[in-house]
């Protein structure tokens, strides 16, 4: 039986974690800079 490589699941999960925060961010800053737009108008 082939042996779990640990150390690679941990990174997939780590990317995976690291993506989803960028996202966040980016939705963030897009929402923030909308308002702004929106409060200038």
């Amino acid at each position: 039986m082939a042996k779990t490589n640990y150390q690679h699941e941990r990174r997939m999960k780590d990317l995976a974690k690291k993506k989803k925060r960028e996202e966040k961010r980016q939705r963030k800053l897009d929402k923030k800079n909308t308002q702004s737009e929106e409060n200038q108008s």
